[in-house]
Formats: C-alpha cells, sequence, structure tokens
C-alpha cells in the first residue's frame, strides 16, 4: 500500500483492478461524479460563491476538554456534557428551538449507542418533543459524520434545520467492555479478526513499516503541546469554548463540589521533544517510538453544530459562520487504520476540485502522531497548515466529539486570520478516513 497513490486507491481494503476492470471503474466514477455534481465543482473559486442553497453553520460550539479519570468532567456523564452543549447552542444562535427538526449525536462508548440519554439530553437542554433525535458510532469520525449527516438531510430536504453533535465520556464509559467478543469465525478470518488489534499496537507496527522515526513523532507531539499553551494564553480558545457548572468529586478529600470547567485541562506547559524522549514506549518493548506523550490523550467533552440552509439562515436573521462544502469517507486495511486521511483528503479535494494550495487550514486528528505526521509528509502539506492551535495530543480526543469539536477549532480559526477554506480530517478505527472541507465566511 505505500507505494500506491491515492488517487489509484479507489476500491475497498486497497485492491487494485487492472485492464477493463480498472477502466470500467473510472467511467463508474465519472458516471457518479456528473451525477452528484462534483465534476463540475468549480474548484476554489466555484466554492467561494455564496447560493441560497449552501449548507451554513450558524452556531458552532464545544465545551472544554478534560483528562479522563482525573480531569473538570471525570463524574459527569456524557448526556450531561450533551445537555450542556445543545444548550449553548440556543442561547448563542437565538434559534427558536421549535425550528429544529433533528439532532444528531455521535458517539462511540455509550451502551446501546446512547439512544435513550441523547433523546433525554435535547429535552433538558430545551427542545420540544418535535425535535428528533438519533445517535451514531463511526467511532473517531462519529462527531463529524454526524454533522455531515445532518448537511445530507438538509441538501436532500428532509429537513430545514438540525444540528450535529459528538459526545464522549471516556471517564465513565471507557474500556475493555467497549467492544464484544468475536465469534470463532471472524477470529478465524485474517482481516476480521484485525479489526479487534489494539490501537496502539497497530500504530507501533505502523510507525516502523512507514519508518515513522521516535524523534520525529516526539517533535511533531511537542510542537501540539506548544501551540496549544500558546493559543490557550491568547485566549484563542474561548470563542469555540462554552463553560459548563458541573459537580466534580475532590480524589483527596472525597468532598463533591460545583465547578465551572471553561479550560482543556491536558494542555500542559513546558512538553519539548527532548522531554518527549525520555518517557518509555508502551507498545513494544525494543525499538517502540509510541507512547502517552506523543498519542492522544483519553478525555472527555462535547460539541455541537447547528446547520440550515443559508437562505433560511437569511430568513430566520441567524448570523453565518461558515458553510458546509462536501465530505468523503473511505476504507483502509484495519492494521493501516492511520492512514485514513491521507486517502480521505485526496477524495474530497476530487470532489470539490481543490488542491491542498487552496486549503488554508488542516484540522487533522492527533490520535497518534506517527500516523498523522506520515500522512501530512504522504500528501505534502506544509506544517504551518496543519492543527495551528495544537491538537488531540495536546487537549484530547473524546471519540465522538472530535468530529464535530474540530469544526469550531477551524472556523473560529478562520475567521480570526482572515482565512477562508478549511479541511478536517481523522483516521478511523477498524480502517477508515473522513474528511470535509468548510468555508469560512
Amino acid at each position: 500500500m505505500g507505494g500506491q497513490s491515492p488517487a489509484t486507491a479507489k476500491i475497498p481494503c486497497d485492491v487494485l483492478l487492472t485492464g477493463e476492470s480498472a477502466a470500467a471503474l473510472d467511467r463508474l466514477s465519472a458516471l457518479g461524479n456528473q451525477l452528484s455534481g462534483a465534476s463540475a465543482a468549480g474548484g476554489k473559486a466555484k466554492i467561494l460563491e455564496k447560493n441560497a442553497d449552501d449548507i451554513v453553520v450558524t452556531a458552532c460550539l464545544r465545551t472544554a476538554i478534560t483528562k479522563g479519570g482525573k480531569g473538570g468532567f471525570k463524574d459527569t456523564h456524557a448526556a450531561d456534557l450533551m445537555a450542556g452543549a445543545l444548550r449553548g447552542i440556543i442561547e448563542r444562535s437565538g434559534i427558536n428551538p421549535g425550528l429544529v427538526e433533528d439532532i444528531c449525536v455521535g458517539t462511540v462508548l455509550a451502551p446501546g449507542g446512547g439512544a435513550t440519554e441523547m433523546r433525554a439530553a435535547a429535552l433538558f437542554a430545551g427542545f420540544p418533543e418535535t425535535a428528533a433525535v438519533r445517535t451514531l458510532n463511526r467511532q473517531c469520525s462519529s462527531g463529524l459524520q454526524a454533522c455531515v449527516d445532518v448537511a445530507n438531510q438538509i441538501r436532500s430536504g428532509m429537513i430545514e434545520v438540525g444540528i450535529g453533535a459528538g459526545v464522549e465520556s471516556m471517564s465513565l464509559q471507557y474500556g475493555p467492555g467497549a467492544v464484544s467478543e468475536f465469534s470463532e469465525a471472524f477470529e478465524n478470518h485474517k482481516e476480521a479478526a484485525n479489526c479487534k488489534v489494539p490501537m496502539g499496537v497497530l500504530s507501533e507496527a505502523m510507525a516502523k513499516d512507514k519508518g515513522v522515526s521516535r524523534a520525529s513523532q516526539d517533535a511533531f507531539a511537542a510542537a501540539s503541546f506548544q501551540k496549544a499553551v500558546k493559543a490557550q494564553a491568547a485566549g484563542l480558545f474561548k470563542e469555540e469554548i462554552l463553560p459548563l457548572k458541573v459537580k466534580f468529586e475532590d480524589p483527596k478529600s472525597g468532598e463533591t463540589r460545583e465547578i465551572v470547567v471553561d479550560r482543556d485541562d491536558g494542555v500542559r506547559d513546558g512538553v519539548t521533544a527532548e522531554s518527549l524522549g525520555k518517557i518509555r514506549a508502551a507498545f513494544a518493548k525494543e525499538g517502540g517510538s509510541i507512547h502517552a506523550g506523543n498519542a492522544s490523550q483519553v478525555s472527555d467533552g462535547a460539541a455541537a453544530v447547528l446547520l440550515m440552509k443559508r437562505s433560511t439562515a437569511e430568513k430566520l436573521g441567524q448570523t453565518i459562520i461558515g458553510k458546509f462544502v462536501a465530505a468523503s469517507i473511505v476504507g483502509v486495511k484495519p492494521l493501516l487504520m492511520g492512514v485514513g486521511p491521507w486517502k480521505a483528503i485526496p477524495k474530497v479535494f476530487e470532489l470539490t476540485g481543490l488542491t491542498k494550495e487552496d486549503v488554508d487550514i488542516f484540522e487533522i486528528n492527533e490520535a497518534f502522531a506517527s500516523q498523522c505526521l506520515w500522512c501530512a509528509n504522504e500528501l505534502g502539506i506544509p506544517q504551518e497548515k496543519i492543527n495551528p492551535k495544537g491538537g488531540a495530543i495536546a487537549f484530547g480526543h473524546p471519540l465522538g466529539c472530535t468530529g464535530a469539536r474540530q469544526v469550531s477549532t477551524l472556523l473560529y480559526e478562520l475567521k480570526r486570520t482572515n482565512k477562508r477554506i478549511g479541511v478536517t480530517s481523522m483516521c478511523v478505527g477498524t480502517g477508515m478516513g473522513m474528511a470535509a472541507v468548510w468555508v469560512a465566511e
């Protein structure tokens, strides 16, 4: 797979077709593009146009992201985090909650898919019974998939106004019980069984296979911390973060008190490549490169994005922050799940007619420094365009939340820096990748 270009990686499991089969696939892809309008995407100039049917964002926010098991949200249930974020959307946008027709919440670890508690969270937040609610799980891309699903519902005419969201309480729901046991038949099927290989183990193997050095991973991770520290000190997260008042049990005294959580508490000052270089590798006794300092943090948090057509926003007097353009989803080998963005980003470029030079900011989830760095290098993305305020290594990766969180982080930074086009992307457990294009107003 390493020698295969993204442009030719068009079919599941990276199995390349040749001859007539490849030609047939290309014809099918071209026909699909014509039917979807992708072939006439028009690139940057077309994307920057404003049209009545644009799917726009009129409010987006996130909670702070806190350390799993010991941070500010360690005692707060996912539904309470989600209720806080949804209430924040109502308050920030001024939207009549009765106009919201569907709320889609990405969540990974919740028992039963979290469907019951997320419906309850919407009602508690102030939405009437007429606002439908559902949950979805596409692992690390769940929050983005929720936003994309709502955008496509609006685009198709199914609804007019909706919310894409994501949430995770890794403090309360993370653990071995999150994955069911496989049948003997699955265990004996190589690729199926590979879906259960722990992330750290497969990422260690990928780093070795792709030649991503320990030093380069530690340097990338240190830069993430340093960017986040600088951004936090400058108050650059304040617009996107909604402060929440929650109950917190002091681990030393056992006392429970109310606190206001308004900062990402995983951000650490003073982290350098040298300090990270002293941490013992976690997944290989000899020659290992991945450890707690160059991988995403286990965290808690929630995020939400309010979406509607531009014509609807103008009719309602909603302030438009940005717009959703298009998204891509791809599959890769389960053991190479970390390369997902390398395949998903070129696909969304094909759908939109964009090039990497057209994009001002890439928010690529830092599941592991190894995979994020490899994808960026293979795609030729300049480091200064990637996660300018730091990423999941510095402040955490609440699984279902991240994809929705990236929308706020991206759009507010584009606005602050007077830039326009951004991409959000992530690798996805069991071997997938997702990417989306957004434009700031």
